[in-house]
């Protein structure tokens, strides 16, 4: 049991380290240059962002819909989209960056679903997301090699060479065996039902879509100006920065790679960087809070006593 205690404190200690960085590298930009850029956005444009964050929350929740449907488990979607927009709230509390899967997990106890199944759903979810968002890496490869100087095909490996030889490489190899085995159990049902799976990825790139063009809106409201697929590029280094559980739903350490990967790969000012990252926050804490409606019924209500998804149906 002090195993997971530990990992929280490191959670803990982890966000507090990343936000204190984060307001040390605002205070040395002028705040009044970034209230400024704030102010000149027009409001349409944040009004714009705060519904297409709406929309991307309501494509997760069609995401991991697809693949509970998959796994023959007859859901009502608004019940997924309750418990979907719960986990969300509640991910921006809880000490790790998947917290909003353990009250998604709880949601679905609380309809005498098998435990191993609910908590594959959950694996699936989010392997899905990981995958469409690694699709635009690729994206930021123009960015990356102008920065180190070297065209794409002649960037270094990420690892040295001498590492992969001898016992490295075979520990290397024996863990990704293991991990891949673990993988494929949990995915198997899935993988025997490609179409589910496509439709999951379908959801992911609409969500996706989402977030680039909130970013999208939110330069160009500030002067600074982007194609949207080096934002997509660009914004998945963000993502997979931010999948590292070293923070509460990636407080700090999010702004910090935003502001730095915007402004050093895509050439935005570093207090332009800084503004999009905290209004970026600010939208994904706003569209998180139709999820404290519902978070309270799914810790609170006993799965034993939970009402029937008839219940659902009916509205």
């Amino acid at each position: 049991m002090r195993r997971p205690d530990s990992r929280s404190l490191i959670r803990i200690f982890g966000t507090l380290i990343a936000l204190g960085l984060l307001v040390y590298l605002v205070s040395q930009q002028s705040w009044q240059e970034i209230w400024l850029a704030i102010q000149q956005i027009p409001r349409w444009r944040l009004a714009l962002a705060l519904l297409l964050m709406l929309v991307s929350r309501l494509a997760v929740a069609l995401r991991w819909h697809s693949l509970l449907q998959a796994a023959d488990l007859e859901i009502p979607f608004l019940r997924t989209l309750r418990i979907t927009l719960a986990g969300l709230f509640a991910s921006n509390f809880l000490p790790t960056t998947i917290g909003g899967d353990v009250v998604r997990l709880a949601g679905l106890l609380q309809l005498q679903i098998d435990s191993a199944v609910a908590a594959a759903s959950l694996i699936a979810d989010r392997l899905v997301g990981i995958i469409g968002m690694s699709m635009m890496v690729p994206f930021s490869i123009p960015a990356l090699s102008s920065i180190l100087g070297a065209p794409p095909e002649a960037a270094p490996l990420p690892y040295p060479a001498a590492f992969l030889t001898g016992v490295g490489l075979r520990k290397v190899l024996e863990r990704a065996r293991r991990f891949f085995t673990r993988l494929y159990a949990s995915m198997q049902r899935w993988l025997l039902k490609p179409v589910s799976l496509l439709k999951a990825l379908a959801c992911t790139w609409a969500h996706m879509l989402c977030i680039f063009a909130i970013l999208f809106l939110l330069l160009g409201g500030i002067g600074e100006h982007m194609p949207i697929w080096m934002i997509g590029g660009l914004y998945s280094l963000v993502y997979l920065v931010t999948l590292i559980p070293i923070s509460i739903n990636g407080y700090g350490v999010q702004e910090i790679s935003m502001a730095l990967i915007f402004s050093n790969l895509g050439r935005a000012s570093l207090s332009g960087g800084l503004t999009v990252a905290l209004l970026f926050r600010t939208v994904m804490l706003l569209a998180s809070l139709p999820g404290a409606f519902f978070l309270p019924d799914i810790l609170s209500t006993p799965a034993a006593k939970s009402p029937p998804l008839e219940s659902d149906r009916s509205m």
